[in-house]
């Protein structure tokens, strides 16, 4: 066992707020399930929490290499959490390409925690090391506890005759007890969930449960001075009710039944596998019980179409995929715009172009979403914050396709649909419904008039089989009233109007100030998943005296009718985003705002030191110097974010 003695920082005398774990191996070694597993017990311990899992884009990626490292961050602690935090305390690493990913972003004096067994030649060679960091001094400014994990594991799980190769696989549930240790954890929720997952193999359980309690039974027991401490986090406060945790992707599809509970309308979801978007199909598909039909088609546009049809037939027609799909949908999507038929498009964000990086976290589909169509196609566009609000702005697109007539495009991010936060259960009482109307007979007389528009400018949802009303609708132009066919230009000109006012007049909440006065020197103004670390930042820069603050935008279009006064309150506007700048033109083009871009496509989110330096720097007199170096996920050096002008 190699340890490097420095004062760790979870040795202080007084028990710090918050922590960050991360847990890091090969794509193989189950970090995504040591970190859920850690996750959950977190959130028994009432501790406020959120994560980060950060996959390696192949779906198997040779073992040992650097671009095959699974990670899994949690930001946990005695306070409200808004990030999965900027810099680990503490880092496990499973092999040395974990190590070489994620060393960079440990903080000074953190503790890092290796699998001797795995630092072999062959594996420091595939991670690039020269040498063995774990005995040279390249780690000098960090405590280390390296010790074999591979041997621990095989030796707990011996009475159950594993082979080695069998054995190893329950390293993770090693690494996890040993965690729980570290941070005073129950194991019992663990080892329930572990009979539960294999039930019908109650030896691989048993097997995992005495790996689990090994790795526990090692902090206790092992005579270790220094870097390895039990800490114990106190419970966050907490108004009462129903908690648990929730994915992003949970949270939409809870919402997206929940709106069409709202809606009192069955609800027809068609899909096709696609990262990061996947997930909402695998949850709803356990949620038949509430009218929910999920259909997995055989390519995007089969997908979008069949929701399509459903929602011409009288049901909620959903769809989702990310970005490469979106753009197969694209055609489709006109078609839901000329027909004005409800349908909401959920888009889980990725980096690209094209496949880019399927597994990283991005917000450049924002042009895609507003403009992204053939002709004057306009969409009304939402967009979700954190995992939990996207519970909220689902049950919000449902009810603006439904009273509206028009699809809704939802934006998340691979970052909100697989990071998990604690969730307060709302009650389905303090939602207003919104229940779908049909026409149930003709509306002009003894007419039929399938694009009569009401008060905010939608067409009458007609079920098709309605005696006597039939009716046609489709791609081609239609009359403004009779619904034939009408290629007139005086009638082109009227529809397109029509479809635009009624998207203009869709009511939107006035925007608020998320944190910080209506007013002042600088609003940082975001959307999406920015919201956690931009926060943070503005947090900090306020108690330090800056005169800041936040806005958060969920409606991108239409945009709340405020913004614009709001926005020209203040002396500086600065647009945090992860793309090239596209919210920033946006409101510029709205409200000829002199929006500043502040951008970021490395496939990682906004550190909260990144956003801090780039505030400060509007004090400073010199504005747009972001400060600090960024690190990708391949160990290369960025060019720091910029404030600049276009």
């Amino acid at each position: 066992m190699a340890t490097q003695k420095v004062e760790a920082p979870l040795e202080a005398e007084e028990t710090p707020e918050t922590v960050v774990v991360r847990f890091a191996g090969d794509s193989g070694d189950g970090m995504q399930l040591t970190g859920g597993q850690f996750t959950l017990s977190t959130a028994l311990a009432g501790n406020d929490l959120a994560t980060f899992p950060d996959f390696p884009a192949e779906i198997r990626a040779p073992q040992g290499t650097l671009f095959g490292v699974s990670a899994f961050q949690i930001n946990f602690g005695s306070r409200a959490i808004n990030t999965a935090g900027d810099a680990p305390d503490v880092l496990v690493a499973m092999n040395p390409a974990a190590l070489k990913v994620n060393l960079p972003a440990l903080k000074p004096g953190g503790l890092v925690i290796a699998d001797t067994g795995e630092f072999s030649k062959r594996n420091l060679d595939k991670a690039k090391y020269d040498v063995n960091p774990l005995e040279d001094d390249s780690l000098a400014k960090f405590d280390v506890l390296a010790f074999d994990i591979s041997a621990q594991t095989i030796e707990a799980v011996k009475p159950f005759g594993l082979g080695n190769k069998d054995a190893l696989r329950c390293k993770n549930m090693w690494t996890l007890g040993l965690a729980l240790w570290m941070f005073d954890r129950p194991r019992e929720p663990i080892h329930q969930w572990l009979k539960a997952k294999f039930k019908s193999k109650p030896d691989i359980a048993d097997a995992n449960i005495a790996a689990l309690d090994a790795g526990h039974a090692y902090g206790e027991t092992a005579e270790i001075s220094g870097p390895l401490k039990q800490l114990h986090m106190p419970p966050v406060p907490s108004a009462p009710g129903l908690y648990r945790t929730v994915t992003g992707a949970e949270a939409v599809s809870l919402g997206l039944v929940a709106g069409a509970q709202l809606a009192e309308l069955p609800m027809f979801f068609g899909g096709y596998p696609i990262t990061p978007a996947s997930a909402i199909l695998h949850h709803l598909v356990r949620l038949k019980e509430f009218g929910v039909t999920t259909f997995q088609a055989e390519d995007e546009i089969a997908a979008i179409c069949a929701a399509i049809g459903a929602s011409y037939a009288g049901s909620l027609g959903i769809t989702s995929s990310s970005g490469p799909g979106i753009a197969l949908k694209g055609e489709a999507m006109g078609l839901a715009i000329m027909t004005e038929l409800p349908l909401v498009i959920v888009n889980s964000q990725r980096g690209g172009p094209s496949t880019g990086l399927p597994t990283k976290t991005e917000q450049s589909d924002l042009y895609q979403a507003v403009y992204g169509r053939n002709g004057d196609a306009p969409m009304p566009v939402i967009a979700a914050r954190s995992p939990s609000d996207a519970f909220e702005v689902a049950i919000e697109a449902c009810r603006i396709a439904v009273e509206y007539m028009t699809p809704v495009m939802l934006l998340t991010d691979g970052y909100i649909a697989n990071a998990a936060e604690p969730w307060k259960v709302p009650d389905p009482k303090g939602f207003t419904p919104f229940p779908a109307k049909f026409l149930e007979q003709k509306n002009d007389g003894d007419n039929l008039l399938p694009y009569k528009r009401d008060a905010k400018g939608a067409r009458p949802w007609i079920k098709p089989g309605t005696p006597e009303l039939m009716h046609r609708i489709g791609g081609i132009e239609k009359h403004e009233l009779t619904g034939n066919i009408d290629y007139s230009p005086a009638n082109h000109q009227a529809m397109t109007d029509a479809r635009k006012a009624k998207i203009d007049r869709i009511a939107v909440p006035d925007q608020d100030v998320a944190l910080g006065d209506t007013s002042g020197k600088l609003a940082v103004v975001g959307w999406g998943s920015t919201y956690g670390p931009i926060h943070q930042a503005v947090r900090r820069s306020r108690e330090k005296g800056l005169d800041v603050s936040h806005i958060h935008v969920r409606h991108i279009w239409p945009l709340p009718g405020n913004l614009g006064d709001l926005l020209r309150g203040f002396d500086h506007v600065l647009v945090p985003e992860m793309n090239t700048g596209q919210f920033k033109t946006v409101l510029r083009d709205q409200f000829l705002v002199d929006a500043q871009p502040l951008t970021k496509t490395s496939g990682q989110p906004f550190q909260i030191a990144e956003l801090e330096a780039a505030i400060a720097s509007y004090f400073d007199g010199q504005p747009g110097d972001a400060g600090g170096e960024e690190v990708d996920a391949n160990d290369q050096q960025l060019p720091s974010p910029k404030a600049v002008n276009p």
